[in-house]
């Protein structure tokens, strides 16, 4: 008996410490999962991002990138700046419903503040703030909200 003894003593210890240990590492795992599953998705907001900005860069005429829109001159000119900005807002309503919570982790709250850097650059400029009633037109209500409240506090006073 003293066998048995000894085993059923082993099987009180591996519940004791394995099980508590077990679901520790499954813990672990899922949020090491959740911040790599996050981290693919900045990843991905930020290439698409890059990939607008060489648009921008192949409508150079357009002004862009370092201009203030001050060479947008004909229709054609203005269709195609429209067309770039509701890429670019989409491309941030992304961004917002993908990363941004009342609750941010600091890891996530770091993404989001350089996506609402660009977001204050671009807001900056008189020539998408003036568009912006037209390109949120059924957009998200909450990233809607948001970026008319970066868009007001971002405006120059006259």
């Amino acid at each position: 008996m003293p066998f048995m003894g000894i085993l059923e003593a082993l099987s009180y210890i591996v519940t004791i410490l394995g099980l508590p240990t077990a679901i520790g590492v499954f813990v672990l795992q899922q949020r090491e999962q959740r911040q790599n599953e996050e981290n693919e998705l900045h990843r991905t907001l930020s290439e698409e991002y890059d990939n607008f900005l060489k648009l921008a860069l192949e409508h150079a005429d357009l002004g862009l990138i370092h201009g203030r829109g001050d060479g947008v001159q004909s229709g054609e000119q203005l269709e195609r700046q429209l067309i770039l900005f509701n890429i670019l807002i989409s491309l941030f309503e992304k961004a917002y419903i993908i990363v941004y919570s009342d609750h941010m982790t600091r890891d996530t709250q770091r993404m989001w503040m350089s996506w609402e850097d660009d977001m204050r650059d671009w807001c900056g400029r008189k020539d998408f703030r003036a568009a912006l009633p037209e390109l949120l037109q059924g957009e998200d209500t909450a990233f809607a909200d948001r970026i008319r409240q970066i868009a007001g506090e971002t405006a120059p006073e006259d």
